[in-house]
C-alpha cells in the first residue's frame, strides 16, 4: 500500500482574523510552545497506556520517542509563530524515526495511531490555553485546519518512510536478501541501491565500527506437528522468518536460507553485547523445538565492519559443526578457549589420556562424580581449598580427604598446574560427559 506524497506545505491561513483573534493566537501558540515538553508527556502517557507494543519496549525507546513527539510539537508550532508553511525538509527527522520504528517491528497501525495520540495531546493543549474568552475559543477553532494539515503531512512522511523500510526488511527473504547476503559474506557492503538499503534497515553499514556477529543455523528435524506435509525446505523458511525476528535495540535481523543452512547478521546494541541476542536464539530455539522443528545455532564472536564478516561466518559455521547431534546454541563469545578445545578433541586425544585417570573418573562417575566435581571446584577456585569446598557446601576437611585420595590413585597432585590441566581435560573428555550448550553459557 502505497500512500500519496503530500505538497511541501502545512498551515499558514492566519490572514483575514480580527486584531484580537490574531493575538490570541500568538499567546496560544507560543504557550504551547514553551509547553512541549509537557505535551509530549501527556501524549506518553496515553500511547502507552492505550499501545501495548509501546509500552512493552524499554526506557531508551520510550526516549526516543518522547524526543519525537517534541521535535514534531515545536515544528509545527514554530512555522505557526513565523506565519509560513512547514516544509518536507524540516520534517525530514519523521522518516529516520519511522525506520526506527520499523526495525523495532511494530505494525503501521501501532505506528500512526500513537501519531493520533501525539496529535490528541497537541490540540488538547491548545484548547487548555484558548481559555475562555469569545476572542480565545475563535484563534482555536481558527487552528483546526491548519493542524490538520501539518498532522496530515507529518503522518504521511512518516507512513511513507515505515512503508519503505519495512519493504526493504521484509524483502530480505527474497533474490535481494539473497544478493545481499552474498556480499556481506564476501566482505563487501553494496555501494548503492536497494541492497544498501536493505542493509542500513537491519541497521548493518550504517556505522562503520558497528558490532554485529553471523549466525548460522541448520535443521537437524523438520517435520512441525500438525503440519504433515511439510518439508525441510519449508521447516527452513520457517526458522528463517523466526530469527529474523530476533534482534537487539530495536533492529531486526537480516536472515536468508541459503542452501541447508540459515545465515542471519544480527547488528549488536552500542555496548556490543552478545547476552540479549543469545538469550532471544536459546528462546526461539526452544519454541521452533516444541513445534517439531530441532535447530542447531552456531554464533561467531563480535566483530566490527562488513569487512570481517567472511571470518565470523566461518567462526560460526565451526560453532555448529560442534551441535549437528543434538541441536541447541553455541555461541563462541560465551565460552572459554579452553571450553572450544575440549568440543573440538577427536578420538585421538580421548585416547591420550592416562588409563589410571580414565579408571578413577570412570568409577567416580558411577558413584555420583564427587571427585570430578571436587577437582572442577579446586581448579574454579584458583587452587584455594577453603573456597572450594565452601562451592562444594562441604568441610574443607572433606574436600582435602577428597584432594589427597586424587593423588593416591592417579599419581597427580592437583597443586600442580600441569597434573590439574591433564585432570580437568580428562574429565571434560570423558565417554558420555556433555556440556550444557543450549542452557546457559553457549
Amino acid at each position: 500500500m502505497e500512500y500519496p506524497r503530500m505538497s511541501a506545505g502545512s498551515h499558514s491561513d492566519d490572514a483575514g482574523y480580527p486584531d484580537d483573534v490574531q493575538a490570541e493566537r500568538v499567546r496560544i501558540i507560543a504557550n504551547a510552545y514553551d509547553h512541549a515538553e509537557q505535551i509530549a508527556d501527556a501524549a506518553m502517557v496515553a500511547i502507552l497506556a492505550q499501545i501495548p507494543a509501546y509500552a512493552a519496549r524499554d526506557d531508551a525507546f520510550h526516549a526516543d520517542v518522547h524526543n519525537q513527539l517534541v521535535k514534531l510539537c515545536r515544528s509545527g508550532l514554530r512555522a505557526f509563530l513565523d506565519h509560513r508553511k512547514v516544509t518536507v525538509d524540516e520534517i525530514a527527522y519523521t522518516r529516520q524515526a519511522a525506520a526506527r520504528r520499523a526495525r523495532a517491528g511494530l505494525t503501521l497501525v501501532d505506528y500512526i495511531a500513537a501519531f493520533r495520540l501525539g496529535q490528541q495531546a497537541t490540540w488538547k493543549s491548545l484548547l487548555s490555553f484558548a481559555g475562555e474568552s469569545a476572542a480565545g475559543r475563535q484563534a482555536a477553532l481558527s487552528m483546526v485546519v491548519p493542524l490538520a494539515r501539518y498532522n496530515d503531512l507529518i503522518s504521511t512522511e512518516a507512513a511513507n518512510a515505515y512503508l519503505e523500510f519495512q519493504r526493504a526488511c521484509t524483502a530480505g527473504s527474497g533474490s535481494e536478501g539473497q544478493e545481499l547476503l552474498e556480499s556481506l559474506l564476501a566482505g563487501a557492503l553494496p555501494e548503492r541501491g536497494p541492497q544498501l538499503a536493505m542493509a542500513g534497515a537491519h541497521g548493518i553499514g550504517a556505522n562503520g565500527g558497528a558490532a554485529m556477529v553471523v549466525v548460522t543455523a541448520t535443521v537437524l528435524a523438520g517435520k512441525p506437528r500438525g503440519a504433515q506435509d511439510t518439508t525441510v525446505t519449508e521447516a527452513r523458511q520457517l526458522a528463517a522468518a523466526a530469527m529474523a525476528g530476533v534482534g537487539v535495540n530495536g533492529l531486526r535481523t537480516l536472515a536468508v536460507v541459503r542452501g541447508a543452512e540459515i545465515i542471519a547478521v544480527p547488528a549488536l546494541n552500542r555496548s556490543a553485547s552478545t547476552e540479549e541476542l543469545c538469550e532471544r536464539l536459546r528462546a526461539m530455539q526452544r519454541k521452533l523445538s516444541a513445534t517439531g522443528i530441532t535447530l542447531a545455532v552456531g554464533v561467531s564472536t563480535v566483530v566490527t565492519g562488513v569487512a570481517q564478516l567472511p571470518k565470523a561466518y566461518q567462526q560460526s559455521r565451526n560453532a555448529l559443526g560442534l551441535l549437528l547431534e543434538a541441536g541447541g546454541v553455541l555461541a563462541l563469545p560465551h565460552i572459554t578457549p579452553f571450553r572450544y578445545l575440549m568440543l573440538r578433541a577427536d578420538d585421538t586425544a580421548r585416547h591420550l589420556i592416562d588409563p589410571g585417570i580414565a579408571a578413577l573418573l570412570s568409577d567416580d562417575r558411577v558413584r555420583g562424580g564427587t571427585l570430578a566435581d571436587t577437582i572442577r571446584a579446586f581448579a574454579a577456585a584458583d587452587m584455594n581449598l577453603r573456597e572450594a569446598a565452601e562451592k562444594l557446601r562441604i568441610h574443607p576437611n572433606t574436600a582435602k580427604y577428597r584432594l589427597r585420595r586424587i593423588q593416591d590413585l592417579t599419581g597427580r597432585s592437583v597443586r600442580s598446574v600441569n597434573d590439574l590441566i591433564e585432570l580437568l581435560v580428562a574429565i571434560e573428555l570423558q565417554p558420555g560427559e556433555a556440556w550444557p550448550l543450549s542452557r546457559g553459557g553457549g
